[in-house]
């Protein structure tokens, strides 16, 4: 492990200039869509930010920006089971402390930013707080929901571990943001202050999202395209995904689209000898891992958005792409899906794939109304969930932590959010 040499132009010397380190652990920098905005915006208001972070080729792209700087670490093997997460846990938290220690002791650091699950660094934001840091903790997701999500199960003895690991880790910071309700819910029941919680939600940068150009060779000769996006973790339920697949094309007899499945991840293999297995080959294309600018591409090509999840707590970072590229959505009826979806989207009863594959079917087949919810979900973006209305809540958070700390204070409460 080592912290790289500041790229040229950075202006980690320069006095009174604030300087937020960012902690991530589960997936690299370059594949964190939310932590690349809050850094965007960080960097467009003045700030310098340091991102300890997985090692990742693609991180080549990021290390001339100027005020930015990664410092990686190697990355641990993809867990399989619950000891392979335990073993990647504790390699990234060992990681964290020795490296955010060398950083806070080249130069000052205002502000410490966790993003999180897992739940395991609130140690380390004690030792930072005692040194001078102010701890702010993005709360992403909730390790509870991940764990039964993961592994099919759920347990008494864990969902108290984790809520005590919730607790200490909330008491831990001075301020805490949340993606949507349902987390910010959970982070009160867990000790966090209500005068210190936030929700910043997760939509797209929309002026990137309006840049992109349709490009009908992504739709390898068929009438329609339909698109799925993200990280491809047990969670997402790939599984559901291939089942609508298979309903569409061998039962309802769809034959006129295509399914562009574009990310990656544990499942991607696993995804892929499913749909060879099933004969859906000729119908699914895997991407693997593609630029921001190529996944906005495909949404501008794309008839209907996909989501299979079955995650209760999650605000679909999917969804909300898809929205602001006017993509109809089809997706499970979940509470976070409704919140942000409804009116763009076909929502179903949890669980039930043919209904799944008939709303995708019966909305192929009538383009008024998915121009319709298309237009509904590029509004609900522009007018409130863009990311362009979310930083301002989050640049209010970390300005006010940054000035806290810049004007000497060591209160050790936490600041109201």
């Amino acid at each position: 492990m080592r912290i790289r040499s500041r790229p040229p132009g950075d202006q980690a010397g320069r006095r009174g200039t604030p300087h937020l380190l960012a902690i991530v652990e589960n997936v690299p920098f370059c594949v964190d869509t939310r932590l690349r905005k809050q850094v965007d915006s960080l960097l467009e208001r003045g700030y310098r930010v340091t991102v300890i972070t997985r090692r990742d080729e693609r991180h080549e792209v990021y290390r001339g920006i100027t005020g930015l700087r990664l410092v990686e670490y190697s990355s641990p093997p993809d867990a399989a089971d619950r000891l392979g997460y335990v073993v990647e846990y504790g390699r990234a938290l060992l990681a964290a402390v020795a490296l955010s220690l060398q950083v806070c002791l080249r130069e000052r650091v205002d502000v410490v930013q966790l993003c999180q699950p897992p739940d395991l660094y609130f140690p380390l934001a004690w030792l930072l707080r005692a040194i001078g840091c102010k701890i702010l903790i993005d709360q992403r997701d909730l390790m509870p929901e991940l764990y039964a999500a993961r592994f099919h199960r759920e347990g008494r003895l864990m969902e108290r571990l984790f809520q005590r690991l919730a607790r200490w880790n909330h008491r831990s910071a001075h301020a805490v943001i949340c993606v949507n309700g349902h987390l910010e819910k959970y982070a009160l029941a867990t000790g966090a202050n209500p005068s210190a919680l936030a929700i910043v939600r997760n939509g797209p940068v929309l002026s990137r999202v309006a840049r992109a150009v349709a490009a009908p060779a992504l739709k390898r000769g068929a009438t329609h395209l339909c698109c799925w996006t993200g990280k491809m973790g047990r969670q997402d339920r790939l599984d559901l995904l291939v089942a609508l697949t298979d309903r569409l094309v061998h039962q309802l007899g769809r034959t006129d689209w295509h399914l562009a499945v574009l990310g990656d991840g544990e499942c991607l293999d696993e995804t892929r000898s499913d749909v060879a297995r099933l004969g859906l080959e000729p119908w699914v294309t895997f991407t693997g891992w593609v630029s921001e600018e190529e996944v906005f591409q495909y949404l501008a090509t794309s008839d209907v958005g996909l989501d299979a999840s079955l995650q209760v707590e999650v605000s679909p970072v999917k969804v909300m792409e898809y929205m602001g590229a006017g993509l109809p959505v089809v997706a499970f009826d979940l509470p976070e899906t409704r919140t942000v979806a409804e009116g763009a989207a076909v929502l179903i009863p949890p669980g039930d794939v043919d209904a799944l594959a008939e709303a995708v079917n019966a909305l192929l087949e009538d383009p008024q109304r998915r121009a319709t919810m298309g237009r509904n979900g590029r509004e609900r973006i522009a007018g409130e969930l863009a990311w362009e209305h979310q930083a301002i809540a989050y640049l209010e958070v970390v300005d006010r932590m940054a000035r806290i700390v810049r004007s000497g204070s060591r209160r050790s409460d936490r600041i109201p959010a």
